[in-house]
């Protein structure tokens, strides 16, 4: 007899169908965290590209400004710009800087007397001598402490009346400039950080006489410091262009020693290279790799260049 009262009986879930749920579940998780993960990695690639395009920028338009204005003079034996790669590259043992140049040279800066120009601080004059280095240091306390440095690229500006009275008209501009070579790395000469490396590219415009008599070739040369062949020293003088240690083969088209030292400075490609914060961080490890340090490099760095015409002389 049945009882109208009994309720049927609930059937539970069997374990193969609490098995298949777990794993639908564990995929439905799995993916979920995969894609937060590359959204979580975009954005912090994105952030520190944003970051890192910032600093190249400040840099770039700075130095680029400074070439803009440059000033030389033909017909005597003064040297208005003297660029070399230094010999001891910034950086620690771990992770030292590729490619970087001493940069020293003559220009009408509009930031000349702390842009009081024409007011209580001008001293007279147009035209300053500008200095970029690259250090490896704290850019806020200026030590090397490897705790807190990194790549920083500084700008020493000296006002006209200083630079009429100790350095223009000198025949070694790097001798003459040691004087203040130390002030560059002041913490109010700061420009921008993680600046791993900067490399110059010269323009030079050279004339070639014609075998047989014909019509002379002008055309232009490209000198990169710091490349094999090309040297590591470029100085621009009153009487022509000084490259010591080029070697005139590795130049194409090819020139001659004499006819590049008489050719036209006419551009200049400043090329850089921006680390992340964090590839600064982890490069600064003697543990690392060769393999590991060139993967964080392809990941973590950014490069950036400009052309910059320079004024005739």
């Amino acid at each position: 007899m049945k009882n109208p009262f009994s309720k049927p009986l609930r059937r539970g879930f069997t374990l193969i169908e609490l098995l298949v749920a777990m794993a639908i579940t564990t995929v439905i998780v799995a993916v979920l965290v995969s894609i937060t993960g590359v959204a979580l990695d975009t954005w912090q690639r994105g952030r520190a590209e944003i970051r890192a395009s910032r600093q190249a920028k400040s840099m770039l338009d700075t130095m680029a400004k400074d070439f803009e204005s440059l000033v030389s003079r033909r017909g005597n034996n003064f040297e208005w710009l003297y660029s070399k790669v230094d010999s001891q590259l910034p950086g620690p043992s771990a992770n030292t800087s590729s490619n970087s140049a001493e940069l020293v040279f003559f220009t009408a800066a509009t930031d000349r007397y702390e842009g009081n120009i024409g007011g209580s601080k001008d001293l007279g004059g147009d035209v300053s001598c500008v200095s970029y280095q690259l250090k490896w240091q704290d850019p806020v306390e200026g030590e090397e402490d490897d705790r807190s440095a990194t790549f920083v690229l500084y700008r020493l500006l000296v006002n006209p009346d200083e630079t009429f009275k100790d350095l223009l008209g000198k025949d070694d501009l790097e001798s003459a400039f040691q004087s203040k070579s130390q002030k560059v790395k002041d913490v109010e000469n700061f420009v921008c950080e993680n600046v791993y490396q900067f490399t110059l590219t010269y323009q030079v415009e050279v004339t070639q006489a014609a075998s047989g008599g014909g019509t002379a070739k002008t055309f232009p040369v490209r000198v990169t410091l710091g490349e094999s062949g090309s040297g590591k020293e470029l100085r621009l003088r009153g009487n022509g262009i000084e490259t010591p240690g080029l070697s005139t083969g590795s130049i194409s088209p090819q020139v001659t020693s004499d006819e590049l030292k008489a050719g036209r400075l006419i551009g200049v490609e400043i090329g850089i290279t921006v680390l992340s914060d964090a590839a600064v961080i982890r490069l600064n490890n003697s543990q690392l790799s060769e393999e590991v340090r060139q993967k964080i490099l392809a990941q973590e760095s950014f490069q950036y260049s400009r052309t910059v015409e320079l004024p005739g002389m």
